[in-house]
């Protein structure tokens, strides 16, 4: 069976970074409480005139570099994302544009921070079906934009950037995708979501978020579709070499790593200095791991997430 492989990967962050001390000049908080239940120090904030597709574009374009391809060696585009730029057309039609790419499908995917895996799971079954070959599978988003900056429960956690991936089909069975999974539970929408939309109240609206509950279920659900990933690519726990996970919360990662029975050591955390970027979080992660050569070729990831919906997922794939 052809292999769906990662074969680059790129970010992007925006110039401008909003420490907790700044962000204590404005709302009731203070670096220590950020701190000490996030982990997060700061986060980067889109610059005015700033979008989504910018930072996808931008993203992408070091992925391009680092594969050493042209731009019209791609032909498939995937943007996770929850802010896109506008309804229509999509994020990742406006990066097909931006990048000079003139053939191939782009579509966005929403699916809150699970949209990276998501996405990962749809450009895997273009290339198992034939509709592409080389994807970029982009998560990017402007969460400065929905967030509720008065709000010190929700406006602390989270940051912009992208993050992409390239992922092309190979016919080394020694890499790519091993297992994916994916879930939604509806009935848990009421825990995280925006109190907004251009069907109902023709704005974005502000992100709210019932915390000690998300919380609950983001180590419960991450964890364990982790492990029944893991069971479904012929894999233990013991085979893994990094967990890569939606970095929504230090302390939340610190908790799924124990669930799972695995070394802190083992999990790529970038939440310190991205905050929660949604679904740009894990490609940002991949990225960083990458480029400081913890990730190495042949070794087992897996990317957990838990997102609005709720949505959850993993992907385990051989590097």
């Amino acid at each position: 069976m052809t292999q769906s492989i990662i074969t680059a990967t790129g970010s992007y962050l925006p110039e401008k970074i909003l420490t907790n001390d700044e962000l204590s000049k404005t709302v009731d908080t203070n670096d220590t409480w950020i701190r000490e239940r996030t982990g997060i120090t700061q986060r980067h904030i889109a610059a005015e005139g700033e979008f989504t597709s910018h930072m996808a574009t931008k993203a992408s374009q070091r992925a391009l570099q680092m594969a050493g391809y042209d731009a019209d060696k791609i032909d498939g585009v995937i943007v996770a994302t929850s802010t896109p730029d506008s309804t229509m057309p999509s994020v990742a039609a406006k990066v097909q544009a931006a990048l000079g790419i003139t053939h191939g499908p782009a579509l966005d995917v929403a699916a809150a921070c699970t949209g990276f895996v998501y996405a990962l799971s749809v450009a895997h079954g273009w290339i198992q079906t034939g509709i592409a070959t080389r994807i970029l599978v982009i998560g990017a988003e402007s969460m400065s934009k929905i967030v509720d900056w008065s709000d010190r429960g929700t406006c602390i956690l989270f940051g912009d950037g992208a993050g992409a991936v390239i992922l092309e089909a190979s016919d080394d069975a020694t890499r790519g995708v091993r297992a994916l999974a994916l879930e939604a539970q509806g009935e848990f929408g009421t825990l995280l979501g925006t109190n907004g939309g251009i069907g109902s109240t023709q704005t974005a609206g502000h992100l709210f978020m019932e915390g000690q509950e998300v919380f609950r279920h983001g180590v419960e659900k991450m964890a364990s579709i982790t492990l029944s990933t893991a069971t479904k690519a012929g894999l233990n726990m013991a085979d893994v070499d990094w967990v890569v996970p939606h970095q929504a919360n230090a302390r939340m990662i610190t908790m799924i790593a124990r669930s799972l029975k695995v070394s802190a050591s083992k999990c790529v955390v970038t939440v310190p200095h991205h905050a929660n970027t949604s679904a740009a979080s894990i490609p940002l992660a991949l990225d960083e791991a990458n480029r400081d050569g913890r990730l190495k070729k042949g070794n087992i990831i897996a990317m957990p997430a838990l997102g609005a919906g709720l949505t959850w997922g993993c992907c385990v794939l051989s590097w």
